[in-house]
């Protein structure tokens, strides 16, 4: 099953519960591409077989998610020995799988009271890992349309929320420093394409960053992301080297990522 399908297959059994969960990570920045501001770029997005989907834990959410999903073919496999575990729920064959993750902010201490991680909670039936900087992803999400005509093909419409490109691009930002290197190239590249995908439109994204994100964060937080907007690409590093090697269908010079971050970002989030 192609990735397209199997991720129809998971906005179906999550039908009810779409208006309070928001599609964040890779297939946040693929769905993207169907918004009005958005160019059509020549190259494909950087491919995922992952889906991540946040919710607030205050969300009225109701029902048996963990079920639906089940109807749907999805199974549990269960990471490291946490109570609760953290809970990927896969489609399809172990090694050409097809995941879905459900995630909400990480507030406060990362420990419980008697020493043990924070890690994961249960809520409507699945379980959800908790995650620092999560909730800027939450901020003001925008919306896609699923249709006959969309690479993921609906016959009856259906609305996904996605984290809005502002805010996708905070929280790699603010989470880049204790990202595997791997991870961290290809966060690189991720703000890269985001930037270049909405190059004709910065100054929307600069008004979304000012009046829609930056009031709803701590200010101490707010005020890192822009000192790191300026910092991470002001030279060539590792990760940028090796994010202008993983590119798909083009050829990316690491100088040119650097350059076209640094000057997409300080469009987006001006020194105050």
């Amino acid at each position: 099953m192609d990735d397209a399908a199997a991720f129809a297959r998971l906005i179906r059994a999550l039908r009810p519960w779409l208006g309070h969960l928001v599609i964040v990570g890779g297939w946040a920045h693929r769905l993207h591409r169907l918004h009005p501001l958005a160019r059509k770029p020549h190259y494909a997005p950087i491919r995922t077989r992952d889906v991540d989907l946040a919710m607030s834990l205050r969300a009225p959410i109701e029902g048996d998610i963990r079920a639906a999903l089940e109807r749907e073919g999805f199974t549990r496999e269960f990471v490291g020995t946490d109570t609760p575990p953290v809970t990927y729920y896969a489609l399809g064959d172990e090694d050409a799988a097809f995941y879905a993750e459900f995630l909400v902010p990480l507030v406060g201490s990362e420990l419980k009271r008697d020493g043990t991680p924070e890690v994961a909670v249960s809520k409507a039936g699945v379980t959800v890992q908790k995650l620092r900087h999560l909730e800027v992803l939450l901020v003001s999400p925008w919306s896609a349309r699923l249709d006959a005509q969309t690479e993921v093909p609906f016959d009856e419409p259906i609305e996904v929320l996605l984290a809005n490109p502002v805010s996708f691009i905070v929280q790699k930002l603010l989470i880049h420093q204790v990202r595997t290197p791997d991870k961290r190239a290809q966060d690189v590249l991720y703000i890269h394409d985001t930037l270049e995908l909405f190059g004709a439109a910065l100054d929307e994204l600069q008004v979304v960053w000012r009046e829609q994100v930056r009031p709803e964060i701590p200010e101490k937080t707010a005020k890192r992301a822009q000192r790191l907007a300026s910092e991470l690409f002001a030279q060539v590093t590792d990760a940028i080297r090796q994010a202008a090697r993983i590119a798909q269908d083009r050829l990316l010079a690491p100088e040119v990522v650097r350059g076209a971050c640094e000057y997409g970002l300080e469009q987006v989030f001006p020194p105050s």
